[in-house]
């Protein structure tokens, strides 16, 4: 059972974009033409632009910022590229356009930003959007043709279903499973390691993605042994995090070493190593060791582990 040390259950850290933030997908309106005509032309429906990854948001104060929308008859024209996000608690609908660029602001107040800066800067409302909006727009871009026979596909249900028009398939926004873990050995001590592309002392959890026909347990139990060379026993389900970098789901685990001898692959992990709580603390304190993003779900299974908040990633 995981347990958080000197912490109750509701001292844990939130997971970023996870949180709804009061919106309703709304699903079954996705494929009601005449609902999605009249909520786009309601007054107080608002709708953002996004390109390539990127919104634009505006900077609130106190090291926040707010998604930039604006009413729908303001909103640059577009063609079948109007994607319905949802509803929030005050009625208000919401749509993302796909665009090939970004608009101007006239006060120049906004700038553009990508997920892994506005992900944090965002309330959770504007969070749930915009990770919605980019996860859409990258399957879009990405899946113009059938799969089947190589038609151009048309959008469909409010940007959630491409058809085929010549044989008539459907396909679906791909989300492809990610494991990501937490390895402790018998004596408390978390493995971390550090991929061949990171800063000097970037640390984190491994991670890997889901092979097909394979359990998601069975991949934490791979990947920790391909990437460290480390044999898994029992493994604990945390939590999941939507990572559309470009179209991942993250799955959390805690997995429980029964060795400790490491063997790094060399070709993604360069280095790994163990840590005691108080060998991490030290290692932070010290510069020698960076934690990882903020946004990941990797800085939130750490501190499952550690206890207390990572500190600042540099």
């Amino acid at each position: 059972m995981i347990t958080w040390p000197d912490h109750t259950t509701d001292d844990r850290p939130p997971i970023t974009l996870t949180a709804t933030g009061g919106i309703d997908r709304a699903s079954h309106h996705r494929l009601d033409e005449a609902w999605l005509g009249a909520a786009w032309s309601h007054p107080t429906t608002r709708c953002f632009v996004v390109s390539g990854g990127q919104v634009l948001i505006e900077d609130t104060g106190g090291g926040g910022a707010e998604l930039v929308t604006m009413p729908s008859f303001d909103a640059p024209l577009t063609e079948a590229h109007r994607y319905f996000l949802g509803i929030d608690e005050d009625g208000v609908r919401y749509f993302a356009l796909q665009k090939d660029a970004l608009p101007g602001r006239m006060d120049d107040a906004a700038r553009p930003a990508g997920l892994r800066e506005a992900g944090t800067l965002l309330s959770e409302r504007d969070a749930q959007l915009m990770v919605h909006a980019v996860a859409l727009e990258n399957w879009q871009r990405m899946h113009r043709f059938c799969s089947r026979c190589g038609e151009r596909t048309v959008i469909a249900a409010a940007g959630h279903i491409r058809r085929c028009p010549a044989c008539g398939g459907e396909h679906y926004p791909r989300t492809d499973p990610a494991v990501i873990m937490l390895v402790t050995d018998p004596q408390g001590r978390a493995l971390l390691g550090r991929q061949v592309h990171w800063p000097k002392g970037r640390f984190s959890t491994l991670a890997g993605f889901v092979e097909p026909g394979e359990s998601i347990e069975q991949a934490v139990v791979r990947e920790a042994g391909e990437e460290a060379g480390v044999t898994i026993g029992r493994v604990e389900y945390v939590a999941s995090q939507p990572w559309p970098f470009p179209s991942s789901l993250m799955l959390g685990f805690v997995a429980h070493a029964t060795s400790t001898e490491i063997r790094v692959d060399g070709e993604e992990i360069e280095e790994a190593r163990w840590f005691s709580r108080e060998e991490l603390g030290a290692a932070f304190a010290s510069g020698e060791v960076l934690p990882p993003s903020g946004i990941s779900i990797a800085a939130r299974l750490i501190e499952l582990w550690y206890g207390q908040p990572l500190p600042d990633p540099l």
